[in-house]
């Protein structure tokens, strides 16, 4: 059988093309005409237009797609574009961009301003490209491992730092780990359909019994792996080392992009290829989810810093996002969707804040950090509230949507003691966010500095602040986007 590069091919990949080109032009423009720290601001533009060259090819397939429906396949089936796939797209594209324009100030203070930084993060977002719109087994695990690579990197960023150093190691070594797990379990899948495409394993997967032994190892072992890499209990302990030690944008980008990318592998496995064994991995999502839920809420609690505050939290709505797995019915799903859409953008602004902290020399690290802010800089207490009861899910904040639908799916599916208990969890949610309210409204702290904020900090501020209110009051068009993806 001929191989060959078709139009179709090359249609789907143009985006990921873009980016590969754009970061690797990155590490050789850093070399060749930067070489000066000062003249490194000038690669954040060359970010940018990357960003856009990558976004206009990602709004030419969605038009395709439109216009024809179905889906689009290339390499034999190895690539899918479908609304699934684009709408997660939208958020890395999203997340990256706003992440590069903040990072310039952050590394500049610190003196670790490295032009590498950028190259890095958009070749991480070619391992996210991989992961959403990956239809075949050897694929999948490529993407997953050129993205987990890059944070690998990225974690370990400042140099200097020991604890910058420690993370990315304790990062590396559990990473590697659970990538053993997932390989095993994709060994498998392999060995009982004789393919590595997730369709021709779904018939595979239909023809057996959920609770074969062999079977029942694969989605054991696989769904390990992911559990670790979207930091669900009792998985999760990498998070909040990690999180701590990585830089604060490296920690925003980490927490937003990375756990998107691996809840994307994670949703199509389970609503695709193993959608027919659900007696087999409902149990395991249910402890997962309810021990994640446990573990994240009642850690949070005792934490004084807050980039580890916020790492338990986010271990607290992996917890959410599995039990609309759970519920397996549309309104579940669409509300998975949401979730991730709403929780990238409220916890990258809860991380924006907590950068432009730190660009003054305050660390921004501690909840005493943020005490008196609302007197120092309304502005930028305004936003983090904004955050944290998106955060904690009150209304009319987009969290509340995203918990809204996720426990509708529940009661709908028959899940009521599930959807009392995530209820109930909201509640010890709003004590641990509400510290950091606290300490912005009402304590005080003397011959504190006001945070200054460069023009990219204060753009994405308004992106994550603005969408996390509209998401929240005027929700139809996202609801119709997410119902697209997952009927597309």
């Amino acid at each position: 059988m001929s191989v060959y590069y078709s139009s179709t091919d090359h249609f789907v990949l143009l985006p990921v093309i873009l980016l590969a080109l754009f970061g690797c032009a990155t590490l050789l423009f850093d070399f060749w005409l930067f070489p000066d720290a000062r003249q490194r601001r000038f690669l954040v533009w060359f970010l940018l237009i990357g960003e856009a060259f990558a976004g206009v090819a990602l709004w030419r397939q969605q038009s395709f797609l439109n216009q024809h429906g179905g889906s689009i396949n290339a390499f034999n089936g190895s690539l899918v574009v479908d609304g699934f796939s684009l709408y997660f797209h939208w958020i890395f594209l999203a997340t990256t961009t706003l992440v590069g324009l903040i990072s310039y100030r952050y590394f500049e203070v610190r003196e670790e301003h490295h032009g590498e930084y950028y190259g890095l993060i958009m070749l991480a977002q070619c391992g996210m490209f991989f992961l959403a719109s990956g239809n075949e087994l050897v694929t999948l695990f490529i993407g997953l491992e050129t993205m987990a690579v890059t944070f690998y990197v990225l974690v370990g960023f400042l140099r200097a730092d020991k604890r910058s150093n420690e993370a990315a190691l304790k990062y590396l070594l559990l990473g590697g780990f659970s990538s053993g797990f997932l390989a095993y379990g994709f060994s498998i899948l392999y060995g009982i359909s004789g393919s590595t495409k997730l369709n021709e394993i779904a018939s595979a997967v239909a023809a057996r019994d959920p609770f074969d032994p062999l079977l029942f190892l694969a989605i054991a072992t696989i769904l390990v792996g992911l559990f670790f890499k979207v930091s669900a209990a009792p998985f999760h302990m990498w998070t909040p080392d990690a999180y701590e030690g990585a830089p604060t944008v490296v920690t925003a980008y980490l927490a937003v992009g990375s756990k998107a990318a691996s809840l994307a592998l994670l949703v199509r496995l389970l609503t695709g290829a193993l959608s027919t064994a659900h007696a087999a991995w409902e149990p395991l999502l249910i402890g997962v989810a309810l021990l994640s839920m446990t573990v994240g809420n009642f850690a949070a609690v005792t934490q004084t810093n807050t980039k580890r505050l916020l790492a338990y939290s986010s271990i607290n709505h992996a917890g959410y996002i599995l039990l609309g797995l759970v519920a397996r019915n549309t309104i579940g799903l669409q509300g998975v969707m949401i979730y991730i859409l709403v929780y990238a953008f409220m916890n990258l602004g809860a991380f924006l804040v907590l950068t432009s902290l730190a660009s003054k020399g305050i660390a921004g690290e501690d909840i005493n950090d943020l005490n008196g802010l609302m007197q120092k800089s309304p502005a930028h207490a305004l936003w983090m509230l904004v955050f944290l009861l998106s955060l904690a899910g009150i209304p009319p904040t987009a969290g509340f949507l995203g918990k809204y639908l996720i426990f509708l799916g529940l009661l709908q599916s028959g899940h009521y003691i599930l959807a009392i208990f995530a209820a109930l969890y909201v509640a010890v949610a709003i004590y641990y966010y509400f510290r950091l309210v606290r300490a912005m409204f009402t304590q005080k702290q003397e011959n504190a500095v006001a945070p200054t904020t460069s023009l990219g900090m204060k753009l994405a501020l308004g992106v994550t602040g603005v969408l996390t209110l509209v998401i929240g009051v005027y929700p139809e068009p996202w609801l119709r986007f997410a119902q697209w993806s997952i009927t597309r």
